[in-house]
């Protein structure tokens, strides 16, 4: 068997002063604190790296915070970034609202919230497993062509997508109360393969200490 490791990394604080739910708008950069996130999770790699880890590749959700939460860690191991589409932030009605909880109270947008379980409002959280897990086996498979068993790779993405994938992985409901999701900034899910087969999850917080000074807006 070929054991691989492919790690879902979420993004940096992004520069975000008015609370925008900003989903797959452009032009949303890393803030000083996101860019010291990316820093840090670079020297995380790195002493996994020098511990023996085989980390032989990086890609990034095409979006602007992703890709620059990934390119210190690129730099870093001396690998190339790639662009992965397939981990993109999921799409959400209330793109470009802020404030979304006074927005709640308005009879306008309440059908969006008919069914949470989907969710009504935005992808459904099948689809964005679907996506996400077929981006995962094909960057397992190529990370074991590089590296050979043990190799691992690093997939940068997005909160809701990182989250509704670990819980499928752990055969847990997909509905969730967005305040719960252990996702946090700048944070690593490790998927553990057997060949194919998922054999383990992990959840670490390089970051753990920059959280307190973060804006980390549910569903961003």
């Amino acid at each position: 068997m070929a054991q691989a490791t492919v790690h879902l990394l979420r993004h940096g604080e992004v520069h975000n002063p008015d609370r925008v739910l900003y989903g797959r708008l452009p032009g949303y950069h890393l803030s000083e604190l996101g860019h010291r996130m990316a820093e840090r999770v670079a020297e995380h790699f790195v002493a996994e790296r020098d511990a023996g880890a085989q980390i032989v590749g990086i890609a990034a959700s095409p979006l602007l915070r992703a890709q620059e939460t990934a390119r210190p860690t690129a730099e870093a191991l001396g690998l190339e970034l790639e662009e992965e589409p397939r981990i993109i932030e999921a799409e959400n009605r209330f793109e470009g609202m802020s404030r979304i909880k006074e927005q709640l109270r308005n009879p306008r947008i309440w059908p969006m919230l008919a069914n949470p379980c989907r969710p009504s409002w935005g992808e459904p959280y099948r689809d964005q497993v679907a996506r996400v897990m077929e981006a995962v086996q094909d960057h397992r498979g190529r990370a074991v062509e590089l590296g050979g068993s043990g190799a691992e790779t690093i997939l940068v993405a997005h909160q809701l997508p990182i989250w509704v994938t670990r819980l499928a992985a752990e055969n847990r409901r997909l509905w969730h109360d967005p305040r719960r999701r252990q996702c946090s900034l700048a944070s690593i899910t490790s998927l553990d393969f057997d060949d194919e087969k998922l054999v383990g999850v992990r959840y670490a917080e390089p970051c753990a200490d920059l959280l307190a000074d973060a804006a980390n807006l549910p569903g961003a």
